[in-house]
């Protein structure tokens, strides 16, 4: 495949995954065929269809959906209104998201999907109509199904898209006996998940908090272990940055700088997140808040002090031109692809330490598994299980009282006999899922000396597993 390049001739998104790709397939032993099949895209859907946009007019629409991997079924991957989605980064995308299912163990083949627009040149008349035609187009495809390829939010889309998706298709696929499984992300109310929406920056949230506690790592960047008191900036307060923030605050970090599209702010000695996303909702801008410096180019607002920086937003963030000015000790992915390869290489080099996209983000998809799995069962979690589990910690309580004679105060009493609701147990899911692909893709760094980085070892191990799925299938005799 020829190399796909930028108009600023930068290697492209999908070239940076490609490149990320080849540099961990050195250390595999699969052959060449079988690493091919696994490197690129399986199916690519570029689609134009009109939607009215007045009495008298209509607006030709752009979209993609490409399934990266099917050695899964089904694939997996979000759907994004953006005025820069093109071919390349929905390729790009849909790569990582093979990769990432991979890595934290969610039986999904990769898969991603784009729609050319800005959502706020539209009506929300005008943008139902656009979803729904391009939920039409997939279906006349075979693009979409529970089955065959599960769509779900990512950015510029929420529960509400992926509602009106879910109609769509159970409107046109009458007969379907897991409509809600065609998509994920919904309202509760339509099938969807408690967690959800959060489920993306809480991965994140976990992914730091597993790679501080390892006391050997920290102690190389002269750093202490755990989360409390670390100076943290955040790129992007939407939805994955601003509940990875939300948690990270909560455990006793420090958000001491972040940055938005119209810039940044940084206070050393800290910012309080609520007040900001207040601020920035009255007054349109996160600038000119009270008692922090003001960065109208947001990418300076990375390059100031602290201990953590997370990436949050878009792709292509960090490059050769200012990683050098980084500072940043531990850098969480929380975006896909902030970091490109160049700017990679300069930051190991320093020392740094990155936790990669492929994992680090992987929270998303992997409650989006668990409201699949919810879907085809067609019963909340925890729902045949939770007044059985209370019974039965009661008897336990009680009899422990009456063999010491002494009485539980009700506060502790009404902890020891919860019953586990779906909440309780989608973030139970989500902790240990994170937790064990951290210390998972680490042991491979740690056991093979010539792999010098988490995202390479991510790599490999995504690679060995669908290498492995392929293999399985008979495909590579």
């Amino acid at each position: 495949m020829a190399k796909l390049k930028s108009k600023n001739n930068h290697t492209s998104f999908f070239e940076n995954v490609l490149n990320f790709f080849d540099t961990a397939a050195k250390h595999t032993k699969h052959p060449e065929g079988l690493l091919e099949q696994i490197k690129y895209c399986n199916s690519v859907y570029r689609m134009t269809f009109p939607v009215r946009v007045g009495t008298d007019n209509y607006k030709v629409i752009e979209a993609y959906r490409v399934e990266h991997s099917h050695h899964k079924s089904p694939v997996k991957g979000g759907i994004r209104y953006s005025v820069s989605v093109n071919q390349d980064e929905v390729m790009a995308l849909a790569a990582l998201m093979t990769f990432k299912c991979a890595v934290v163990d969610v039986p999904f083949g990769g898969a991603k999907g784009g729609i050319k627009i800005d959502p706020k040149e539209f009506t929300l008349p005008q943008l139902e109509r656009i979803t729904r035609r391009y939920t039409a187009e997939l279906i006349k495809k075979n693009f979409i199904g529970p089955q065959i390829d599960v769509p779900a939010p990512d950015y510029g889309t929420s529960a509400r898209e992926m509602a009106w998706i879910a109609d769509t298709y159970s409107q046109i696929k009458y007969d379907a006996v897991d409509p809600a499984g065609c998509v994920t992300g919904k309202p509760i109310s339509q099938g969807g998940i408690r967690g959800r929406k959060e489920a993306t920056g809480k991965g994140v949230f976990y992914a730091t908090r597993e790679a501080v506690s390892v006391e050997e790592d920290m102690k190389k960047l002269g750093l202490s272990t755990g989360i409390e008191g670390k100076k943290i900036i955040i790129q992007g307060v939407g939805n994955v940055g601003y509940y990875a923030a939300k948690f990270l605050e909560e455990a006793g970090a420090v958000i001491v700088g972040i940055a938005e599209y119209e810039g940044g702010i940084y206070n050393k000695n800290g910012l309080k997140l609520d007040e900001v996303v207040k601020h920035r909702k009255s007054t349109g801008s996160i600038l000119g808040f009270k008692n922090a410096a003001d960065f109208k180019n947001t990418i300076k607002t990375l390059e100031q002090s602290c201990d953590i920086l997370i990436p949050a937003a878009l792709e292509n963030q960090i490059t050769k031109d200012n990683a050098p000015r980084i500072k940043a000790k531990l850098i969480t992915e929380g975006a896909n692809g902030p970091i490109t390869p160049a700017g990679e290489k300069i930051l190991l080099e320093k020392g740094v330490i990155i936790v990669p996209d492929l994992y680090a983000n992987a929270g998303g998809v992997t409650v989006s598994y668990f409201e699949w799995l919810k879907n085809l069962s067609h019963v909340r979690f925890g729902r045949m299980g939770k007044r059985f589990d209370e019974a039965a910690f009661k008897n336990i309580v009680e009899t422990m009282e009456q063999l010491t004679g002494k009485t539980i105060n009700s506060a502790r009493r009404n902890l020891l006999i919860h019953g586990a609701d779906e909440i309780d147990l989608v973030n139970s899911g989500l902790e240990d899922t994170m937790c064990s692909a951290y210390h998972e893709i680490r042991e491979i760094k740690m056991r093979n000396k010539k792999i010098k980085d988490l995202r390479t070892a991510g790599y490999v191990d995504a690679i060995d597993k669908v290498a492995d799925s392929y293999l399985a299938l008979g495909i590579f005799p």
